[in-house]
C-alpha cells in the first residue's frame, strides 16, 4: 500500500508540474484518480480483515478526508469566472479610457505623465485580475503549495 501512496503523491504532484499543458494534467489527473479508488479499495480490504472497528474508525475517515481535499483541489483549479465578467472588466477599462481621453482632449495642455499613470495603472490592474485567475500560469504563482506535496513524497522514501 505504502508504494500505491507514493505512486498518488507523484501524480498528485505530476498534475501541477504538468499546468499549463492541460492535456498532460488531464491524465495525471485520472492516473492519480485510479490510485485513489486502488488506495481506497485496498484500505477497506485490509479494514475488513482487521481485528475490531478501531482501524476502519481510524483509517477510512482520513482517507476520505484525502479524497475530499484532492477533489477540492481540482475543483478550484477548473474554475474561473465567467467571461462575461472580463468582458465587463474591458469594458468598463474602455469606458475610463474614453472619459480620461475626453477629458483630456478639452484641456489646453496634455499631461504624458497623467496619460502613461493612468494607462500603466488600469493594465497592471486588469493584468493582477487576470493573472489570480490562473495562479499556474503568470506571475503570481501559488507553488509554495506544491512544495508541501514535494516534501510529503520526499519524506516517504
Amino acid at each position: 500500500m505504502r508504494n500505491v501512496f507514493r505512486q498518488y503523491v507523484e501524480a498528485r504532484t505530476a498534475i501541477y508540474r504538468k499546468l499549463p499543458d492541460i492535456e498532460a494534467a488531464t491524465l495525471e489527473l485520472a492516473r492519480s484518480k485510479a490510485l485513489q479508488d486502488a488506495i481506497w479499495e485496498k484500505a477497506v480490504a485490509a479494514c475488513k480483515t482487521a481485528d475490531g472497528p478501531q482501524a476502519a474508525l481510524l483509517l477510512l475517515p482520513a482517507l476520505n478526508q484525502m479524497i475530499d481535499i484532492t477533489t477540492t483541489r481540482t475543483v478550484a483549479l477548473q474554475t474561473h469566472s465567467p467571461a462575461i465578467v472580463l468582458v465587463l472588466l474591458a469594458a468598463v477599462a474602455l469606458a475610463g479610457a474614453l472619459l480620461v481621453g475626453h477629458a483630456v482632449a478639452a484641456a489646453p495642455a496634455h499631461s504624458w505623465l497623467h496619460v502613461f499613470i493612468f494607462a500603466a495603472a488600469l493594465t497592471a490592474t486588469i493584468y493582477v485580475i487576470v493573472d489570480l485567475e490562473y495562479p499556474r500560469a503568470g506571475l503570481i504563482r501559488i507553488e509554495a503549495v506544491d512544495q508541501l506535496l514535494v516534501g510529503l513524497f520526499d519524506n516517504m522514501q
